[in-house]
């Protein structure tokens, strides 16, 4: 026999784990939160119910509640089979995450990487802090731990990354990685490493802003187009009164664009020309060699020339001879 505590629907409560409020709540689409919350609230009460009638007591599609189901699958808070679904144990999932086994080593080592993980932890702490009000969720400490390990990245350099993604209001895993992975492409390590490639990005910063003004965009530039000018910047190493000129080409373009003005930089980088005076004598030199080249000599005795004939020599007799001519034309009715 079944025995049930008797409790009334207006009396209970369903319990939203916080870690699905940390962890998974900000990012996730409205409509797949009221099904997460609706599953727990069934859950309790081991109800069964259809996709059906899931989708008129939600009022959401039914295609939009598989998805929700799909997503949620996905990032791990259930299980589907053919007929059943199981909401996992956030809790007890962050837990394995944050459990590891621990491996023997020398004392030399201990206490190596006891200070290494001291100086972490007081970094994670100081994050926790400062960019989540305490409140980080539990995988992002292992996660942390993990991209220092991945990027060899010093404490302050760690730190400084969770500072810029927060000045740049975006502060999930995905961007935080694609930031990581672009600072370590660009050989940073140290805090040393990193200040010389923050003045280069200011130099960027700048330049962008003046391209984007000159082209009367109106508009911040792509992702894309920040490639093309972190390259023009940071690679080429051009100043914008070098850019500037490219920028002046495209006025006999009808619909300009960043992929023509690199054409016109990368050509002057490979012919080795950095500034704007090397690359101004060099337009001049193209240009006057390609007006010497369309200009053709003609050869003088093809040329006509005004008055270039003998004047013939008319006397007294001629002009008599004319006007007798002429007369007796007349005469003649001719």
């Amino acid at each position: 026999m079944n025995i049930e505590p008797y409790k009334s629907i207006l009396f209970s409560d369903t319990l939203v784990p916080d870690i699905f409020i940390s962890e998974h709540l900000p990012s996730m689409d409205g409509d797949y939160v009221k099904v997460y919350i609706y599953c727990l609230f069934l859950c309790k009460y081991n109800k069964q119910i259809s996709i059906e009638e899931l989708s008129k007591k939600l009022q959401i599609d039914e295609q939009k509640l598989k998805n929700a189901f799909t997503y949620l699958e996905s990032v791990g808070i259930i299980t589907k089979s053919k007929d059943d679904i199981v909401l996992a144990d956030l809790k007890e999932k962050e837990i394995n995450k944050l459990y590891r086994l621990k491996t023997t080593s020398t004392p030399e080592e201990a206490v190596s990487n006891s200070e290494k993980n001291k100086k972490r932890s007081e970094t994670i702490t100081s994050i926790n802090n400062t960019y989540f009000q305490g409140v980080m969720p539990p995988s992002w400490y292992t996660d942390i731990d993990a991209w220092f390990d991945r990027y060899k990245f010093d404490e302050d350099v760690m730190y400084a990354l969770f500072r810029h993604c927060s000045e740049h209001k975006v502060l999930t895993k995905s961007y935080i990685v694609k930031v990581a992975d672009n600072w370590y492409n660009k050989n940073i390590r140290n805090y040393f490493d990193l200040e010389k490639y923050l003045e280069e990005y200011k130099k960027f910063t700048d330049i962008r802003g003046k391209i984007s003004k000159k082209l009367k965009l109106g508009r911040n530039l792509t992702e894309y187009e920040d490639e093309y000018v972190e390259k023009w910047t940071m690679d080429y190493k051009y100043n914008f009164e070098v850019i500037d000129l490219a920028l002046k080409k495209t006025t006999a373009k009808t619909n300009p664009n960043f992929k023509y003005i690199d054409a016109i930089l990368t050509s002057w980088f490979e012919k080795g020309l950095r500034t704007r005076e090397e690359i101004i004598s060099y337009e001049k030199s193209v240009k006057a060699s390609s007006t010497k080249t369309n200009t053709k000599e003609i050869p003088a005795a093809q040329i006509p020339q005004h008055a270039n004939f003998e004047q013939r020599e008319y006397d007294d007799d001629s002009y008599g001879n004319f006007f007798s001519n002429v007369a007796n034309d007349k005469k003649a009715g001719r």
